[in-house]
């Protein structure tokens, strides 16, 4: 097997995050469901662009994040996704090529807008998401690099693919060829609603292509359809080789090799926004496994990169992930 030029390589939505703080009436008002994600459709999605009040405009989408997170902490990380032709689309090629993350899918000349997700944020730090899909999910077999994901040591499969067939085949398309090439997968199931709404499929991926699987705790009940979390963690410690379940303030589960590992939570002064808390967790997760840490190590690297990121407003990182590892000891 030839050797990789990237540790990992990510694959998915390509959308620009407006963030705004709002109070539980606002939300009320406008039928947003508290701490949970909404399609929209793009007349909603500007509406709510329209009524955020001092929002912060910034590139995110989960799988995007991770590889952003990824670079923090000094890894060599390339990334896929569709974006429109657009002002949002622009940015968020700027922003990802900032990060020091190839970005080269060719933008939509014709059709929707770039994807954005409108976030509120409470006084609590829980975030309320209305995502408008737009170009992100007219991604096709065509637009998978298959130079960049045969180079990449792991390919990250971003789980809210999954909402449109075209864009579940370059999926698979994508996992075939990591496959191929002797490359490892790893999954995530990126949020219950995927969950519910694909869970046949998300079995079979994960049976059939996933070498890591990711997932909260929410999503890991939903895809074994049980509320026994211990029934739901042995499911899948059966269906696949790693994984590593978030559990928001009591950290994570990791399954490898043996009996599951709990790995606390790194401690947080103030909760200021968990948006792309589960993302940069897994950022610090594929670290450590590109790296060939511990598995235990590799789930506080995680916690490291989600502490940072929830103590902050956005989904990526504004200090150095490899300079707070090292300064946590993480490398000693």
């Amino acid at each position: 097997m030839a050797s990789a030029k990237y540790d990992v390589v990510g694959l998915g939505n390509a959308i620009v995050d407006v963030l705004a703080i709002a109070d539980e009436k606002f939300l009320a008002d406008l039928g947003i469901e508290k701490d949970a994600m909404q399609l929209i459709e793009e007349p909603r999605a500007e509406e709510l662009t329209r009524l955020a009040r001092e929002p912060v405009i910034t590139s995110g989408g989960s799988g995007a994040n991770t590889i952003a997170g990824l670079a923090s902490f000094g890894a060599s990380a390339g990334y896929i996704g569709k974006i429109a032709d657009d002002e949002l689309g622009h940015q968020f090629m700027r922003e990802m090529m900032a990060s020091g993350v190839p970005f080269h899918t060719r933008p939509l000349t014709e059709g929707p807008a770039t994807a954005r997700s409108i976030i509120f944020v409470t006084d609590d730090g829980h975030r309320s998401m209305n995502t408008f899909l737009g170009a992100s999910v007219l991604f096709s077999k065509d637009d998978v690099d298959a130079v960049m994901v045969r180079n990449g040591e792991i390919l990250y499969l971003e789980g809210y693919l999954f909402d449109k067939e075209e864009a579940k085949a370059a999926f698979v398309h994508a996992a075939e060829i990591a496959k191929a090439a002797g490359r490892k997968v790893a999954v995530t199931l990126s949020d219950s609603f995927c969950v519910d709404r694909h869970r046949a499929s998300f079995r079979q991926l994960v049976r059939g292509f996933a070498d890591i699987v990711f997932a909260n705790e929410a999503e890991l009940l939903s895809l074994y359809e049980t509320q026994d979390f211990d029934a739901a963690l042995s499911a899948l410690q059966a269906d696949c080789a790693v994984a590593a379940v978030t559990r928001s303030a009591k950290g994570s589960v990791v399954i490898g090799d043996g009996a599951p590992i709990a790995v606390a939570a790194e401690p947080v002064k103030k909760v200021i926004d968990t948006t792309g808390a589960g993302d940069q967790y897994a950022a610090g997760f594929l670290f450590g496994i590109a790296r060939g840490l511990p598995l235990a190590t590799c789930a506080r690297l995680g916690h490291i990169a989600a502490a940072e990121v929830i103590s902050h407003f956005g989904p990526r990182p504004e200090q150095s992930y490899k300079a707070l590892a090292e300064k946590a000891g993480v490398f000693a």
